[in-house]
């Protein structure tokens, strides 16, 4: 708490209470006290360490050591001192629990010697814990009841001196404590950051624990010690100075813990006595020893007489600290509390298990820090995982049961888990304390986001379902004992379905299945039994229920094999262990050797389901390509037989998106299937582009398409095949996109093809020319190659640019994210391929491309739906709003990769910033993460941007302002155009680091301003002069010598015009200007403006100060004073004090003081009052 240490200084035996009661307060005595303590107690230690000769301990020298250091350390020298150094208790802590045990039984051999000194050594060490290396002064008091006593217990601070008291009592002893005012207090052992503080706080624990199981048989109950401690640690508990409180307040809770050790073995020796007084007892007349039965009933009382007495030093602590520290604003006191307090519940059950202790817990579970709430809850744990204490806790579950269930939904993880945790054992403890109502509101929780909530959930959800099964015969035959065991999987897994119907959350079987992966694992890996379930003939399970099965079998398949990482599911093992590894190689063995077999028979029989065969596809992704059924070719042919049967039948997206990513997967390198699944794949991909040059043949003939609806139905399913396999695999050498060009035609008059073929075509040429750019490296030999492939982006970037002006909203968007795509994929090739070898050319998109592609955006992107469109839109479905705007989204970001990638340039943003404000919500991080990325790549560039951007919104307000005509939607006001600066301004984090970007910014603003401004008597302000209180957003950012830096370059534009204040047009400049001079808070802008503009007057030419004159008004007024460098400078109010020589931007006095007010279309304006004065407000 206090860095330097100044003395120590503790009061002697009592032989010296009349002369240490003197002058105890002032320094000068303590400073004498202390070197005559100091040199009486090095004697007393040398005769400790010959006797101990080991680890000894001595306060007074030690804490001697900070006036006096120099002396020790020449006494030290002698011989008979060079065998151990002395150390003080606070320091013996961090030599670990065996050098506390023997310092301690050093310390009470002392005690027992000279029990006044020994006790303010430990007085003393309580005190350095605190961090407290202040005075110490002590003096004896006769009495505790003394008035004049009470009277000097006070706790003041003396800012003359810069010190702060700490005046109590301990009896015998009266103790001031002293220290500096300005000690950093927060600052103290306990709460030292890292391994440090954490590792003092077991060793303080351990000095108190060990110093009461030393003393419990010695001198703990001489009425003394005990006395002494408990009224330090209550006094300095009850301090306002933090350190104090808390140090204490753990000390003295660790005491009580201990002491409640202590009765404890007295309970166990009393208990232990009088088994054997009762067996004397019984004992005959002649066996029956008079003598010994007085000697254990003597022994009995004498115990009872010290758990009395341990007990009532219980209640002292209980009472003077902890019913005060348990509300302690400091949270680490509060955990402090609560967690000792479960603690003495758990052992020492018969005097705090009940209720008047039990409901501190329960009202501090209501408290505002999760600490706190985690220690009530832990205590809990510990309380209702015992049995024997249960009946004792039936008022407590009833009076806060409530406050527990609602705890499961903490906002802090770990306490909603270990909540959940305590209402597991609660669950188990006993079976009418949750209703029905209160376990559908926990199992709920299954479904949360933090995996271990919800694995705890999962615990709950599953002993649940073990209850619904019955229980087995004892009499059963072997031969029935597999099937009587698959009959009881039955009954789990129906009440598992039974559950998840019931809690209408249909599409999360995954995340149910992780939360009970952990202990449920025996009924989710039992996949013979959940194929066993889908492919019975008897009606054990409805449609329904197999499909949830399906889902089931899938997703322990998944968990399996990958591990417990969702998405959306935070709190998982992000490194798998050795042990967790081998089980999940086994797991995914097990299930591939058994459903390699199985799932052709579960395709063939769910074939006409389509959802169901989609889950069903994605289980061979999870297959182990080391298992045995790998090798064997029929079941391989089966499966893929089985496969392209379902393809046939199926053209939904989630069936053919599974099977293209299972093909990929089943095609991989390094497995026996690889080859076998590689012919089916082409034979599949080869029979549906044959069937689609067929149809595209008759329907293409003429020039324009003409085809049938059964023969477009036959087409747009063969293009959603083909688009979803060459989303996946390269499909390059069946030259599909050669096959679909003739579909985007040039005239769309003479016939197009519908939406829906168009759409899935531009996909399908879109992914031919993504592979083509992906494989350019192994596949562009020569330069032919190359100018062939650029020939195929320009051919798809110009027929997707016909497409943006499409009328179906589908192929727009299509043609848009498909030029994106590739352009992006082009610029990517450009820069990581080989120099040395042949790579792809180089394509820029056309301007008039690059301008359609900006106009799609503008238009179909930042698009405000008007009142009705919103209502009807609400009412039909919020869904449909939410993925429209999903939609827009991602236009607007493969726009904003082309500009950070470089394929457009960075000046085109300008054109997307301007609704950074009006559109935050929907499209503001996008925007900001373009600001960012942009900002990467150069920076110089993206701050012109950003100016180029305020300018250009600038100056079509100024022009709609002088047109005169209606407001204009599409034009900003002045207020927007200032917040959207504002919110540039803030993208700037560290000013050190984007000072360069910050002056530029203000540079150009100024040349904005005043580089082609000729002033003149009809035209006496420039144009564009209110833009400088846009730019003034950005000055806040710049540092104080680029402050000035931009206000001489400021001077420099404006040394040749008259600018006078009393004219309201000049206020943007004022404003600027002191957005510039307002270097601190405490200093005057107005001053500043003043001061510097006189030194620009004196520089100007003959000329110059000529035309000044000229514009001058009429009036005469007198100079102002010559302005000091002062904090407050005295300015003159009256009338004639008003510049007429001084400086144009100075501000007159009249004007200082108030406040200026800028209207929103950037034009200030001020009114005269009657007696001359002006009112501007800013």
């Amino acid at each position: 708490m206090i860095p330097e240490a100044s003395a120590a200084v503790a009061s002697r035996s009592s032989e010296k209470k009349a002369k240490s009661q003197v002058g105890a307060t002032s320094s000068g005595a303590a400073s004498h006290s202390e070197d005559e303590s100091g040199n009486e107690n090095r004697q007393k230690s040398v005769r400790r360490r010959k006797r101990a000769c080991s680890v000894s301990e001595n306060v007074k020298r030690k804490r001697a050591g900070a006036s006096g250091g120099g002396v020790r350390r020449a006494q030290g020298k002698h011989a008979k001192e060079k065998q151990v150094e002395a150390v003080t208790l606070f320091e013996v802590i961090t030599m670990g629990k065996s050098a506390v045990q023997a310092v301690i039984d050093d310390w009470i051999e002392a005690y027992v010697a000279d029990r006044d000194s020994s006790l303010l050594d430990l007085i003393s060490f309580f005190i350095q814990c605190c961090g407290c290396k202040g005075v110490v002064t002590a003096e004896m008091c006769q009495s505790k009841e003394d008035k004049n006593v009470k009277s000097k217990m006070v706790e003041e601070l003396d800012e003359a001196a810069g010190l702060q008291y700490k005046r109590f009592l301990a009896f015998p002893w009266i103790l001031t404590v002293t220290w500096p005012m300005d000690a950093d207090s927060a600052e103290y052992p306990l709460v030292q950051s890292g391994p440090s503080g954490r590792w003092f706080h077991t060793e303080f624990c351990d000095f108190v624990s060990v110093l009461v199981a030393q003393c419990q048989h010695s001198i703990l109950f001489d009425s003394y010690l005990m006395n002494g401690l408990i009224s330090l640690l209550t006094e300095l508990s009850n301090s306002f100075v933090r350190a104090f409180r808390h140090t204490c307040t753990l000390a003295a809770v660790k005491l009580l813990s201990s002491l409640l050790g202590v009765a404890l073995s007295l309970s166990v020796g009393i208990e232990n006595s009088q088994k054997l007084y009762d067996v004397q007892r019984t004992k005959t007349v002649r066996q029956k020893s008079t003598q010994q039965l007085d000697r254990i009933q003597k022994k009995i009382s004498e115990l009872q007489e010290k758990r009395v007495e341990v007990e009532s030093m219980m209640d002292i602590i209980f009472k003077g600290v902890f019913l005060k520290r348990y509300r302690d604003m400091l949270p680490e006191i509060r955990s402090v509390c609560m967690e000792e307090l479960g603690l003495w519940m758990k052992l020492y059950s018969s005097e705090f298990l009940n209720d008047s202790y039990l409901k501190y817990i329960g009202w501090m579970m209501h408290d505002k820090v999760p600490d706190v709430r985690l220690k009530c809850v832990l205590a809990l744990q510990g309380l209702f995982g015992d049995p024997v204490l249960l009946p004792k806790l039936d008022l407590f579950i009833s009076r806060f049961k409530k406050r527990l269930l609602s705890m499961v939904l903490d906002k802090d993880n770990e306490v909603a888990v270990q909540t959940m945790k305590l209402l597991v054992l609660i669950s188990r403890a006993t079976d009418d304390v949750l209703t029905a109502e209160d376990y559908k509101q926990l199992l709920q929780v299954v479904f949360s986001s933090h995996r271990p909530l919800a694995a705890t959930a999962g615990e709950l959800l599953y002993s649940r379902i073990l209850c619904a099964v019955t229980p087995t015969s004892d009499n059963r035959d072997e031969t029935n004992e597999e099937e009587e065991q698959r009959q009881q999987m039955f009954v789990r897994l129906k009440a598992l379905l039974q559950f998840y119907q019931e809690s209408e959350l249909h599409e999360h079987v995954v995340y149910l299945v992780d939360s009970l992966w952990d202990c449920g694992g025996s009924l989710l890996k039992d996949w013979p039994t959940l194929t066993a379930a889908l492919l019975q003939n008897s009606p054990g399970f409805t449609a329904a229920e197999q499909a949830v099965i399906v889902e089931i079998l899938v997703a322990s398949v998944r968990q399996a094999a990958e591990g417990p990482a969702l998405v959306g599911r935070s709190g998982a093992k992000k490194v798998m262990s050795t042990r967790e590894k081998k089980i999940q190689a086994d797991d995914c063995l097990n299930l591939t050797e058994h459903l390699f077999s199985v799932l052709p028979k579960l395709l063939s029989k769910f074939s006409c389901s389509s959802d169901t065969v989609a889950s069903l596809m994605r289980i061979p992704q999870y297959f182990h390509p080391d298992s045995q059924e790998a090798k064997n070719a029929q079941l391989v042919s089966s499966l893929m037989t089985e496969m392209a049967a379902v393809l046939d039948l199926h053209s939904s997206p989630a069936v053919l998106e599974a099977a293209a990513r299972t093909y990929l997967s089943l095609c991989g390198d390094g497995a026996a299937w690889a080859s076998a699944a590689r012919a089916s794949r082409d034979s599949l991909v080869q029979r549906w582009v044959d069937q689609l040059t067929g149809l595209l043949g008759e329907s293409l003939k003429g020039g324009c398409f003409s085809a049938e609806e059964e023969q477009t139905r036959q087409i747009v399913t063969t293009l959603k095949k083909l688009r979803a396999f060459h989303n996946c695999h390269d499909l390059g050498r069946l030259s599909v996109f050669d096959l679909l060009s003739p579909l985007l035609t040039e005239d769309g008059s003479r016939g197009g093809a519908p939406p829906e073929v168009l759409e899935e075509a531009l996909q399908c040429m879109s992914f031919a020319t993504l592979w083509s750019l992906s494989t350019s490296g192994e596949t562009l030999t020569c330069r032919e190659k190359a100018v062939a492939q650029r020939l195929q982006l320009r051919l798809f970037c110009e027929r997707s640019h016909r497409c943006l002006s499409h009328c179906d909203h589908g192929v727009r968007n299509q043609a848009f994210l498909g030029v994106c795509d590739v352009l992006i994929a082009h610029s990517y090739q450009l820069q990581v391929w080989d120099p040395t070898c042949f790579g792809p050319l180089l394509y820029t998109p056309s301007p008039r491309l690059q301008r359609a592609l900006l106009t799609f955006v503008c238009m179909h992107v930042f698009v405000v739906p008007d009142c009705d469109s919103q209502s009807r839109v609400s009412e039909s479905s919020e869904v449909e709003r939410l993925e429209e705007l999903h939609r827009r989204r991602s236009v607007l970001a493969a726009f904003c990769k082309l500009i950070v990638h470089g394929v457009l340039e960075m000046s085109v943003a300008a054109e997307l910033y301007p609704f950074y404000v009006k559109h935050y919500s929907d499209f503001g991080d996008i925007i900001k993460e373009t600001i960012y990325r942009t900002r990467q790549t150069d920076r110089m560039e993206s701050a012109r941007t950003l100016v180029l951007c305020l300018q250009q919104l600038f100056v079509q307000l100024k022009r709609e302002q002088e047109s005169g005509g209606r407001a204009h939607s599409g034009v900003q006001t002045f207020t927007c155009i200032k917040e959207l600066a504002r919110r540039f301004a803030l993208t700037f984090g560290d000013p050190a680091k984007f000072r360069e970007c910050l002056v530029m910014i203000h540079r150009n603003g100024v040349e904005f301003v005043f580089q082609e401004f000729r002033q003149t008597p009809d035209n006496a302000t420039p144009p564009y002069l209110s833009y400088l209180t846009i730019l003034s957003e950005f000055s806040n950012k710049l540092l104080k010598p680029d402050k000035k830096t931009v206000l001489s370059y400021l001077q420099k534009h404006t040394a040749e015009h008259v600018i006078d204040l009393r004219e309201e047009c000049w206020q943007p400049l004022i404003y600027y200007r002191a957005s510039l001079l307002a270097v601190a808070e405490t200093e005057d802008a107005a001053s500043y403006i003043s001061s510097d503009r006189r030194h620009c007057l004196h520089s100007r030419s003959p000329a110059s100060k000529q035309k000044v004159e000229g514009f001058k008004s009429s009036c005469q007024t007198r100079p102002t004073e010559q302005v000091g460098k002062v904090n407050k400078p005295s300015i003159s109010h009256s009338p004639q004090a008003n510049a007429g020589d001084t400086d144009p931007f100075s501000v007159p006095p009249e004007l200082r003081g108030k406040s200026f007010n800028m209207a929103s279309t950037g034009l200030s304006t001020y009114s005269e009052s009657d007696d001359g004065s002006v009112d501007v407000e800013l």
